[in-house]
């Protein structure tokens, strides 16, 4: 049975752009795979603590000599790793704020890097599929005034693949404070044009990943 993990970090609830198109992926993945299963985790409504010392020093050191808070922090830590582990094919939502991924998201990237285990050379999560939705208020792409100063994809590409060893795929949608921010009102129709780009490469990599899988 086919397992999507799908991460979502935005802290709006509703209108967001990273939310509406990783439902997209997660509904055309579950029509390939109506008995799939799907773990979800809304870091903006739930989200995970940072890391701490307890945490940091129960990751490096032997599991018989850890204290109670060792023990809790370890336990959170491989809760989050195997859902990772038991995943098929990650999905994560991950909009730009103030040129960088959200606080929360960060957190439980933290949390769920265990050198030896899901980080490093025999990463246990090397080859699978991981798909992120980069939202952006602006446009950051060759040639645009801000063009470089994108360290929400380019981070999170750079950090899952170096890490876990993962095959990751983005999708940008861009523009998407054309419509409530008045300087930007003349960039309404290319921000609509990205949005629907965005949804239309969401479903189109949902079910190549998925029949992937069902072919694995």
């Amino acid at each position: 049975m086919a397992t999507l993990l799908h991460i979502d970090s935005s802290a709006l609830p509703f209108g967001s752009t990273s939310r509406d198109v990783t439902q997209a992926f997660k509904e055309n993945w579950l029509a390939q795979h109506p008995e799939g299963t799907v773990v979800y985790r809304d870091l903006g409504a739930q989200p995970v603590p940072h890391l701490d010392a307890a945490g940091i020093s129960a990751g490096f050191s032997d599991p018989a000599t850890h204290n109670d808070e060792q023990k809790a922090a370890m336990a959170l830590r491989d809760e989050l790793a195997t859902e990772l582990e038991n995943a098929d094919v990650i999905l994560i939502g991950a909009p730009m704020y103030n040129l960088t991924i959200p606080s929360t998201l960060k957190a439980w990237l933290d949390q769920v890097v265990i050198m030896g285990r899901t980080a490093g050379e025999n990463s246990t999560l090397a080859g699978k599929p991981a798909v992120v939705v980069a939202s952006r208020g602006g446009a950051y792409g060759p040639g645009t005034p801000r063009e470089g100063a994108d360290f929400a994809a380019t981070f999170l590409e750079k950090a899952l693949t170096d890490f876990f060893q993962l095959e990751v795929h983005v999708i940008i949608p861009e523009l998407t404070l054309a419509k409530v921010n008045p300087a930007m009102a003349e960039l309404i129709p290319l921000s609509e044009a990205s949005r629907e780009q965005a949804l239309a490469q969401a479903a189109g990599k949902a079910k190549e990943l998925a029949a992937r899988v069902a072919g694995a």
